[in-house]
């Protein structure tokens, strides 16, 4: 009943409400304006959360405080996800071949990037666009992760590299 962009502004308005209450509202509207929102998914306060509608989030996630989430491509969150406060995740990525062009004139590429089930993405990573992060993966605080994460993987460091198999 309510128009998605109002309802994208009520989302943001109630950013920094604290408490259950300012989950279930945020929860309740991002219900309404993501591609997809499972069942039990806790977006805490002070979530930066831009282009919804490119959003798709699993069951059991959980997106911690100071979080900032661009899906102007695809973003795709699995089930059973744990996203720690201060994680970037990336969705697009400016081009700057063209050297006859200011770079921050050139276009930019949307590309999709996926985090898939069972991973626990740790304290100020970064995500690029188009990276995909496999299943059962923990991503250790501070990783940067440029490429794609196969399943049950522990990687860390910038940029990240594989620590060991879980």
């Amino acid at each position: 009943m309510i128009p998605r962009r109002l309802r994208q502004k009520m989302f943001v308005f109630f950013r920094m409400t604290n408490g259950i209450k300012g989950i279930a509202i945020r929860y309740i509207l991002l219900k309404t304006i993501a591609e997809k929102c499972g069942d039990n998914v806790s977006v805490h306060p002070q979530v930066y959360l831009f282009n919804p509608q490119g959003l798709s989030i699993g069951n059991n996630v959980s997106i911690h405080p100071m979080s900032y989430i661009d899906a102007a491509g695809k973003i795709k969150i699995g089930n059973d996800v744990s996203i720690a406060h201060g994680v970037t995740i990336m969705s697009s990525t400016h081009r700057y071949e063209n050297r006859d062009v200011a770079i921050k004139d050139q276009s930019i590429d949307l590309l999709n990037t996926e985090i898939k089930d069972n991973v626990w993405v740790g304290a100020k990573v970064t995500l690029v666009a188009g990276v995909e992060v496999g299943s059962g993966s923990v991503l250790a605080a501070g990783a940067v992760v440029t490429k794609n994460i196969s399943d049950n993987t522990i990687v860390g460091g910038v940029p990240a590299v594989k620590i060991k198999k879980r």
